[in-house]
């Protein structure tokens, strides 16, 4: 399994990334989430993935946080649940927010995941509620740009920041990874709370 990819980011796209690994180019499907933490084309890039392989179809999917490529794993689990939906729920949803939706058995919430309707959704619930429930990778979800351990650091201390301030987890991180999309080089946690209460306004 290749656990994860790292190098030089030549191109992006909603869907997919390219990332130069020594010369050579892998083509990595994502999902929205992961698109916008990118940095810039020409950056180095980290990507937790999976390599997914079956008799008709071999790909690589990647992602900004070990989270999401856990939960990612976990709905392959799930009967008539296939890649391309499992990272359509990730581009909906936080593994957070899936996972809180399915533990209160919110199928209205799980219905506005594309491909997703009400008999999956009540699926997705009776497979993955006690699963989810055992996973402790929800928090502390580090950037997938250069300077990962101090970065990852500051992130987590701005998101706490933003949370004491009155913002909702899903705003902090939504405002987060605006700021970290268009403000690649930012380090530090005062500039990215600055900077995400601005995003959040």
């Amino acid at each position: 399994m290749i656990a994860y990819v790292a190098g030089t980011l030549v191109e992006r796209a909603p869907d997919a990334v390219v990332v130069d690994v020594h010369g050579i180019g892998y083509r990595v499907l994502v999902p929205t989430s992961t698109f916008e933490e990118l940095p810039p084309v020409g950056n180095d890039v980290k990507l937790h993935t999976y390599h997914y392989v079956r008799e008709d179809n071999v790909a690589l999917y990647g992602f900004a946080t070990t989270a999401e490529r856990t939960v990612f794993e976990t709905m392959l689990g799930v009967s008539r649940v296939g890649p391309k939906l499992a990272l359509s729920a990730l581009s909906a949803l936080t593994p957070a927010q899936l996972r809180d939706h399915v533990m209160e058995g919110d199928t209205s919430r799980l219905t506005d995941i594309s491909g997703v309707g009400r008999k999956t959704a009540d699926r997705l619930i009776v497979e993955l509620r006690d699963r989810l429930a055992d996973l402790d990778v929800f928090d502390g979800a580090a950037p997938i740009s250069g300077g990962s351990e101090s970065r990852a650091a500051a992130r987590a201390d701005a998101l706490a920041a933003l949370e004491s301030l009155g913002l909702s987890r899903a705003d902090a991180e939504r405002a987060l990874r605006e700021v970290l999309r268009d403000h690649a080089g930012v380090q530090s946690a005062d500039e990215l709370v600055r900077l995400a209460l601005q995003a959040a306004e």
